[in-house]
């Protein structure tokens, strides 16, 4: 209601302003007109400067006539440039973008702990997010991470990202706390498929070399074998040259997956992100992806955000997290024999839906 009074008022002045200089307008080439015939019935001036003036005026006129919309646009540039001085004003991440500077120095074999780590948003401080966290993963291990909507699920891995840092606690890595690695030498030797994969408007293979940008082309074929991608590939005329549209749009939503699989392949990492990648498919596209997820997990320390509690029955360890706590943390038969559990009633709930 706010919002339609906001913009009812200004709709109101930006049409009493343009009301104004009409009547400038025209108000200004009858001035002239009046004042020409007066003098051109004195003998005072011709005809044809009369309306040489009234030319003018006009000219005038819509000069003035057109102050209002550039008014309008001259608005709507402050409030851009305001927009992007804000973001220009953002404190930028220490990462390094030189392709030269690429090489992982420290290699981590992907054995991580939370130590008591407590979080809270910068925009919402007074809101906890995360509340004394504290498992570790082991170097190879499947963790998954479930629980309620809005329970923190994916704001725990983002924290192993680094995109934010812990109020308190530590996140050790390999004996280290995170925030001693360099944050691109890290995050190299991470991979994420999220659900809602994002890729260029470029061609498939384009998007696959981003994982490893040095890669041959038999590295990327390679890397789609595994992720279950090449199949399909191959049946575009243009094969891996094909382009996927803006984010993808040419493409089905296993496809896109596949994709993002075969990208995190080729980048061969050490710590794997699986959030939510199944979750909006098909059955056939479920499976497909699944597989491909499966082989990709192999050797690798891998975090699994899942809700289809289906999907996360031999992982080796299962956290569940509910508003921001740890609530319980074993595996799939361990915390399905609690019988006053949270996963016990999630598990019981999606049977029952299904």
């Amino acid at each position: 209601l706010q919002i339609v009074e906001k913009a009812m008022k200004g709709g109101k002045a930006r049409a009493a302003f343009a009301s104004f200089i009409i009547f400038c307008l025209f108000g200004s080439i009858v001035a002239v007109i009046w004042r020409g015939v007066i003098l051109v019935h004195s003998g005072g001036m011709s005809v044809g400067a009369m309306f040489q003036f009234v030319l003018y005026s006009v000219f005038v006129g819509a000069s003035f006539g057109g102050i209002a919309e550039l008014y309008a646009q001259i608005q709507k540039a402050i409030g851009a440039t305001e927009r992007i001085m804000e973001i220009l004003d953002e404190e930028t991440e220490s990462i390094d973008i030189n392709f030269d500077n690429k090489g992982i120095y420290q290699k981590v074999s992907g054995e991580i702990a939370f130590k008591n780590v407590n979080f809270n948003y910068p925009t919402r401080i007074e809101t906890p997010v995360l509340k004394n966290i504290s498992f570790e993963a082991k170097k190879g291990e499947t963790i998954a991470i479930v629980g309620p909507s809005g329970s923190g699920k994916s704001t725990l891995v983002s924290l192993i990202l680094r995109f934010y840092h812990p109020q308190s606690g530590q996140i050790i890595i390999d004996g280290k706390n995170s925030q001693e690695y360099s944050l691109t030498e890290l995050r190299n030797q991470m991979a994420i498929v999220p659900q809602d994969v994002l890729l260029f408007g470029g061609s498939i293979r384009e998007n696959i070399l981003y994982g490893k940008p040095d890669a041959t082309m038999d590295e990327v074929m390679e890397a789609a074998k595994k992720a279950n991608a090449h199949l399909f590939i191959e049946n575009f005329p243009e094969k891996y040259e094909a382009l996927v549209g803006e984010r993808g749009v040419k493409l089905s939503g296993g496809q896109r997956q596949r994709i993002a699989i075969a990208r995190a392949v080729l980048k061969n990492p050490s710590i794997l992100i699986l959030d939510e990648a199944t979750s909006s498919l098909d059955s056939e596209s479920e499976r497909l992806v699944q597989e491909a997820l499966d082989k990709l997990m192999v050797g690798r320390t891998s975090f699994v955000i899942a809700h289809r509690l289906s999907t996360v029955r031999n992982a080796d360890k299962i956290i569940v997290i509910d508003k921001g706590e740890l609530v319980e943390s074993g595996s799939h038969e361990e915390l399905i024999a609690r019988n006053d559990g949270l996963y016990r009633s999630l598990s019981k709930l999606q049977f029952e839906l299904s």
